[in-house]
């Protein structure tokens, strides 16, 4: 349990993991449903070694973002938050974790690259101040709940704990069982679906990778609050950092607006691919009050509407 002071210590950051070993794309064993929860539960062991607790460090979400794997890390108590710190610091933090991926995936070795960021700071740049980096934490607060499918790989780690029975043909049953759409058989092919529907304005509507016809209009429409929604995009979309956003202004200065906002979408549709999706987006236009350009991509306006 939290200290009973009113306003708890809550921080949240972003570690970004690379394989340096070309043959371990760590984004694509997560994606598989076979690796998932192998890959999972060493992340969640390594965690619990960084802060000494099983609840020392929640993870919210993990993202795939070719050729990293970023979680999202929330922190509930600032000296969890300074033992994971120095647990990374040490180089301690990395060691864990890339014994558990040979342990977990059952390979030889799996080299590891790790950064750590807390909004626009690069916390590695400044680890020997340790205050300055739990400030950077403390100042970022976690955006988001935590993801359903992490709660789903939880309890599917529980289940696999109690009957001792961690290999991989176990850890699909038990995961596949469990009745979800972002959980798929490997009998399916597909990697990881993000999410099958979305809710906007109360209404449920079918997730599904971005078109053409949803680019142009994006474009045409969103006008100078692109950058904004740039920034809303970047949180999970690393080909969209800050100076990525600011060289696009630049570069597209003279073409206008709609090639900049084109442009823009343009990056954030390669880096993500088929995880490109229209709610991500839907969600960022929200967050900015761009509430009509998303009635339009979602065909909720009628003709006449359209200015």
């Amino acid at each position: 349990k939290m200290a009973g002071s009113s306003a708890p210590w809550i921080g949240s950051a972003y570690l970004f993991l690379q394989s340096t070993c070309k043959t371990i794309v760590l984004p694509s064993l997560y994606e598989s449903s076979q690796k998932k929860p192998s890959v999972f539960k060493a992340l969640k062991l390594a965690l619990a070694d960084s802060t000494g607790s099983v609840n020392g460090v929640d993870m919210l979400k993990v993202h795939c973002s070719h050729p990293h794997l970023i979680v999202q890390l929330k922190f509930c108590k600032q000296e969890n938050c300074r033992r994971f710190l120095q647990s990374y610091r040490e180089g301690a933090l990395q060691e864990s974790l890339q014994n558990h991926l040979q342990l977990s995936l059952a390979m030889t070795t799996v080299p590891l690259e790790m950064e750590l960021k807390a909004g626009n700071e690069h916390l590695d740049n400044m680890l020997k101040d340790e205050d300055r980096c739990l400030e950077c934490i403390y100042r970022e607060k976690p955006d988001r709940l935590r993801d359903e499918e992490i709660t789903e790989l939880e309890e599917c780690l529980k289940s696999l704990i109690v009957h001792q029975s961690i290999n991989n043909n176990t850890a699909i049953k038990g995961c596949a069982s469990l009745n979800s759409p972002s959980l798929p058989c490997p009998s399916q092919g597909i990697s990881l679906s993000p999410q099958v529907t979305f809710i906007f304005q109360g209404q449920q509507f079918a997730n599904r990778t971005l078109t053409p016809d949803d680019h142009q209009k994006f474009a045409k429409l969103v006008s100078k609050k692109w950058k904004q929604v740039g920034r809303s995009l970047q949180k999970n979309c690393r080909a969209l950092r800050d100076p990525v956003i600011d060289n696009l202004a630049l570069e597209y200065d003279r073409e206008g607006l709609y090639e900049q906002a084109y442009q823009l979408l343009l990056r954030f549709i390669q880096s993500e691919g088929k995880k490109a999706t229209i709610a991500r987006l839907i969600a960022a236009l929200e967050e900015n009050g761009l509430i009509s350009l998303a009635e339009e991509l979602l065909g909720l306006h009628s003709n006449e509407d359209c200015s």
